[in-house]
């Protein structure tokens, strides 16, 4: 068993993001009490620097493609995305991925085999560390006189979005032919 992740983007129309943005932490917080749920975060427009994103992006993950499929197909979530319907303009965007390998897959070319665990944790690291490094040299001493827990909270947003929308993109771009060295579909 392992644990899967859905990124779900949504265009919000202009002028209901604040409703939509209540009606999506009702859902997340409906999700925390199913069976599997690992957790879930709301990335709004201009949560990640240097990103033009028009689009909200909800990122989940569960425990297995079983826990993610209960809740996908329970009634609770049937009545969150019809409170959140009239917010909202187009399809659904939904990729179910596993693990961090969705950071190493080119945009907008054609599916290819993902590259080895082995090198996708190298990339991952190669991000991470000095992502991890920067955001304390930045934030560090801001940083200081605020509980553990929050530190943690404020950091670790930080990495992901960073690493899902500037850092992870970019590194694959530069470590695309070593990556998918040998990988075929």
């Amino acid at each position: 068993m392992h644990a899967v992740t859905v990124l779900i983007s949504r265009q919000v129309k202009p002028g209901c993001e604040a409703e939509f943005e209540r009606v999506m932490d009702q859902i997340i917080a409906t999700a925390a009490t199913f069976k599997g749920y690992l957790g879930a975060h709301l990335v709004r427009p201009g949560d990640e620097q240097g990103v033009n994103d028009s689009l909200h992006h909800v990122v989940m993950a569960f425990d297995s493609d079983a826990s993610l499929e209960a809740w996908q197909n329970s009634p609770a979530r049937a009545l969150g995305l019809a409170a959140a319907a009239p917010f909202i303009e187009g399809q659904a965007l939904i990729r179910h991925v596993s693990g961090l390998a969705h950071w190493c897959q080119p945009r907008g070319e054609p599916r290819q085999a993902p590259p080895p665990r082995w090198k996708v944790a190298v990339v991952t690291w190669l991000g991470i560390f000095p992502t991890v490094f920067v955001l304390f040299l930045l934030l560090g001493d801001l940083l200081v006189p605020w509980p553990l827990w929050l530190r943690i909270l404020v950091i670790t947003l930080l990495v992901v979005g960073l690493m899902t929308w500037v850092v992870a993109p970019q590194l694959t771009r530069w470590l695309r032919p070593w990556l998918y060295a040998g990988t075929t579909k």
